[in-house]
């Protein structure tokens, strides 16, 4: 250590001083290791000592604050390195890891040997040693507790920051997301006891918190989880499949082309776009830890996309509700308007709020693949989508209103026709809006969470299963064109049977004749016609048989 303060010294004075613009942090002597100057609000980094009981392989980090200050410790007032993760871990230090719960003590390091940061993951550390620095900063940056009576001083336990708290209560908060086991959702609660002191462990006689809820449910979660995850599959697959078909009746069916089956088409094709980019983002990101943790661009742009196709559903939705609006309120029944516009609306103008998510996302929130829910920048994409439902829900009443007067005063069949076509979008939207509006309300019940995560992934992952249905299946005009082309088809099919059957008859008669002077009839073509509507004409061809016989 004494060759240590001695280079450090020789080369603070040997090395000249750096020319930086702003506030740094000057070289310094911290007692263990030599730090250079360090531009103010910049973590510096340098390898662990080789002492005893220390790992080199691990890193000491400093904090240079916004001032240009070294960080001080709160308590203590001095300026202060992490060492934290130098501390080479016992057997038995690691044994009392297994316990649940975090213990600390005035020093940092003493507080690290209770802390499991050690056998977390580099990206683990780094959220950890992140929330040590702000929680110091928190620490420094409060006003002094002003409140009478006694009280816990504020403190950092190791995973989480703890404001000062009066005597004789319990302060609690969600659990930290450094660990996959973690379940945020949890609480972790710490007791402060009526002499104003933290409430120490039995067994270790340390300050302790209790971090048991945060494990406690881990498998029935996970297990719910992966539930959740095969609903969602399944259900884009079915929308898949259902769309599909549901286009190619669209297609193939000339009698159904029209605007608004032209609407129905581009809303459809934005369902099986977003199924799609949902089910390869499922399967290959959210189900894919190493992808996730390599955050490649790819996973960013799929997010970009799907955040764009699903701004189209609810747009294409829009174009819905305006072009009935249109057509029954504002144009009186007119039939043909122009669809440009339409197709601005639904696939160009989601493109705006997908574009500005994904920048605001890169600059402020880019957390790996974009995986996070966490976070207001949501809003950018849910806002327009909310917006153009409460939109749609307006025309459609007021839609409603118009056909109803008309009904009550002229019952036209034209106005009863109309209504059918409202009907089904008036049934579609509040249904396809309900996660915007009861998303942030989940219940706080176990049981009732887990109905209301079944009933919003439903709703949310087999829409398009529910569009096609709705828009396509249950269509009064699908359904008379199915029934058109099947009774077609039978007839078709009804006719060359008789064909083919009035040959083989007429050939099989004819050998007969000539080898046979009693009549035979072809017993399959024979029965297979007195079973239906043509057995009089079967009868007319065994009485001319028998009139040649004759």
């Amino acid at each position: 250590m004494a060759d240590g303060l001695n280079n450090c010294i020789e080369m603070i004075n040997k090395d000249e001083p750096k020319n930086r613009t702003g506030p740094y942090c000057n070289r310094t002597w911290d007692g263990w290791l030599c730090w250079d100057d360090t531009p103010a609000g910049t973590y510096a980094t340098l390898d662990c000592p080789d002492y005893s009981g220390y790992d080199p392989n691990e890193k000491v980090t400093k904090y240079c604050d916004e001032t240009g200050h070294w960080l001080r410790h709160p308590e203590t007032n001095i300026t202060w390195s992490n060492y934290t993760l130098c501390i080479a871990y016992t057997k038995d230090k690691l044994k009392r890891l297994t316990t649940l719960g975090s213990s600390e003590d005035a020093e940092p390091t003493i507080e690290a040997l209770v802390s499991p940061v050690v056998t977390q993951k580099v990206e683990e550390r780094k959220k950890i040693i992140d929330g040590q620095y702000k929680c110091f900063e928190k620490m420094n940056r409060d006003q002094p507790y002003n409140k009478s009576g006694p009280y816990c001083n504020r403190t950092w336990d190791g995973w989480l920051c703890w404001d000062d708290t009066p005597a004789g209560t319990y302060t609690s908060q969600n659990c930290p997301n450094y660990f996959q086991d973690f379940d945020s959702t949890e609480k972790v609660t710490k007791y402060c006891d009526e002499t104003g002191h933290w409430f120490r462990h039995p067994e270790t006689n340390r300050t302790w918190s209790n971090y048991t809820l945060c494990i406690a449910y881990t498998k029935d979660k996970l297990k719910m989880a992966y539930i959740l995850y095969y609903m969602a599959i399944v259900g884009h697959a079915l929308s898949i499949a259902s769309l599909l078909i549901s286009l190619a009746i669209f297609f193939y069916f000339r009698s159904l082309s029209c605007q608004r089956i032209t609407l129905h088409k581009n809303l459809f094709c934005s369902y099986v776009l977003n199924s799609a980019f949902t089910i390869v983002n499922l399967v290959a990101v959210v189900n894919n830890p190493k992808v996730v943790q390599k955050n490649p661009v790819s996973c960013k742009v799929l997010h970009f996309f799907h955040m764009y196709m699903l701004g189209c559903n609810y747009f294409w939705m829009l174009c819905e509700g305006i072009y009935l609006h249109t057509l029954i309120v504002v144009a009186v029944f007119a039939e043909e308007q122009h669809l440009h516009w339409y197709y601005l609306l639904g696939w160009g103008f989601p493109l705006v709020p997908a574009s500005i998510h994904a920048v605001a996302r890169k600059k402020y929130f880019d957390d790996h693949c974009w995986m996070s829910v966490d976070t207001q920048l949501l809003y950018i994409v849910h806002g327009p989508i909310m917006a153009a439902l409460l939109v749609n829900l307006f025309f459609l009443l007021n839609i409603v209103r118009v056909l109803v007067t008309k009904l009550r005063d002229t019952h036209r069949a034209e106005s009863n026709m109309y209504m059918k076509a409202v009907r089904a979008t008036l049934i579609l939207v509040p249904l396809l809006g309900i996660q915007f509006i009861i998303l942030p309300w989940r219940p706080e019940n176990r049981l009732f969470g887990e109905i209301y995560d079944i009933t919003m992934h439903i709703l949310l992952h087999y829409q398009g299963l529910l569009v096609a249905t709705i828009f396509c299946f249950f269509n009064g005009e699908v359904q008379s064109a199915l029934k058109r082309q099947w009774m077609q088809y039978k007839a078709q099919w009804g006719q060359r049977r008789r064909e083919h059957c009035s040959m083989r008859s007429t050939s099989y008669t004819a050998t007969s004749i000539t080898e046979d002077p009693s009549f035979v009839y072809h017993h399959e073509c024979n029965s297979e016609q007195l079973n239906g509507k043509h057995s009089e004409d079967s009868e007319l061809v065994a009485l001319k048989a028998g009139e040649a016989y004759a």
